[in-house]
């Protein structure tokens, strides 16, 4: 089952999604490549066993939740991660939990499109596209249409391309009604899930495609509110990626989301990674107590949502500000995730701000064309070489715990 009507797909091409390691780059930092841990890590030994689990071919899923700004909007970073789980493993279960970026008229990530003939207005939690209600990525969508349709299509770089689940994450207004659109030969149960959030359908096919019919029954309440999609894949194992971005983002952003820990708290995540920091540390007035204080309230707010997550804190990037000024406050950044992990409970820090070198390492990073001319950004390549390298972090440490509980 296909919807495209009139979808235009980014087209990359297939060597940016080989395998690209750090051998080649003198600059990075490979001796740093590993997760650093302080207090307690049971969560992280709930994840591996999970993982070991996976390995002896237990039908279940792996569930993963990466929070960040553009870096994780642009979705290559996080999927390339994915895919090496999947990978290893050699499944294709999971699924993804996806905002319908293109609707919103913003660049989106590469393993699903979504569609629509409405119109709808994007909500973000940051500048001027500040609305309200947002959902646990700091954004939303809604429309005041009559009638429309909206759905989402998988893309070739999906490392999961069919599921069997839908869950639409909505706010539920009486004066909207919608329906799934199928074929003859697909059937679909549907549930209502209002304390969720959600609505769910299961069907008796796995699908590549799904495409919601809306209709407005009245107008006592404006706008219904879409949260995003989770398309999961209920008959075979895998991982599930939630990748929350949304551009411009900081610490902060996401807090301003009512529904986070709500919605949050559906996706059953096994890891969390954070890696919020490059918006906060653009601004002129960044202190690194109130950076502090808000990743202090996020990670309350993801053990709220699952007690058992592991939590990944990721130093930021180094960055120039306006392309031509090294930006010393990303040091202080730094400091802060080592702080948080001596704070708090299974958590570790991934310290990519010294694994890619440091302080103004950015300049070799374009150089090797790794990243953008902005010195903000990453490249297609850079990416999956963040997402291959974040993989290698979190493989060697579960090898290692595996390693100590044999002897």
């Amino acid at each position: 089952m296909k919807f495209f009507f009139g979808i235009i797909f980014i087209s990359f091409s297939a060597k940016f999604y080989s395998q690209v390691t750090a051998a080649d780059y003198s600059f990075i930092k490979q001796e740093v490549n590993h997760l650093y841990f302080s207090n307690d890590s049971t969560a992280f030994l709930n994840f591996y066993q999970k993982l070991d689990k996976l390995r002896e071919d237990s039908l279940q899923n792996i569930n993963i939740v990466h929070f960040g700004g553009s870096h994780v909007q642009g979705g290559i970073w996080s999927n390339r991660f994915l895919i090496n789980f999947q990978e290893e493993y050699k499944t294709s279960g999971g699924g993804y939990f996806y905002f319908p970026y293109n609707i919103g008229k913003t660049n989106s990530q590469p393993y699903l499109k979504s569609f629509s003939n409405g119109t709808w207005k994007l909500c973000r939690a940051v500048k001027k596209d500040f609305c309200l209600p947002l959902g646990m990525n700091a954004l939303s969508i809604g429309t005041n249409d009559s009638a429309n349709y909206f759905g989402v299509v998988f893309t070739k770089w999906a490392s999961c391309k069919k599921v069997n689940v839908v869950k639409l994450y909505h706010n539920f207004n009486a004066s909207f009604e919608f329906s799934v659109s199928v074929n003859d030969s697909i059937h679909s149960e549907r549930k209502d899930y209002a304390e969720l959030g959600y609505t769910e359908f299961k069907f008796n096919h796995r699908i590549d495609s799904v495409n919601f019919q809306l209709q407005r029954k009245d107008t006592l309440q404006k706008d219904f509110v879409v949260f995003g999609f989770s398309l999961e894949n209920e008959s075979a194992s895998g991982f599930y990626l939630a990748g929350l971005g949304a551009n411009g983002a900081t610490s902060v952003s996401f807090l301003r989301s009512a529904n986070l820990v709500q919605q949050l708290s559906t996706l059953k995540s096994d890891l969390v990674i954070l890696s919020l920091g490059v918006n906060d540390t653009q601004a002129d007035g960044f202190e690194k107590n109130v950076y502090v204080e808000h990743y202090d309230s996020l990670i309350t707010f993801v053990k709220a949502a699952n007690p058992n997550s592991a939590i990944i804190l990721t130093t930021t990037t180094d960055n120039y500000i306006k392309s031509k000024n090294p930006n010393r406050r990303t040091v202080s950044a730094r400091e802060a995730m080592f702080e948080l992990m001596e704070k708090h409970s299974n958590v570790a820090v991934w310290d990519l701000f010294t694994l890619m070198g440091g302080y103004k390492s950015m300049p070799k990073w374009l150089e090797a064309g790794l990243a953008s001319k902005d010195k903000v950004h990453f490249s297609t390549k850079g990416y999956v070489l963040l997402g291959n390298l974040m993989y290698e972090a979190v493989n060697k440490s579960y090898n290692n715990n595996r390693k100590k509980e044999k002897q």
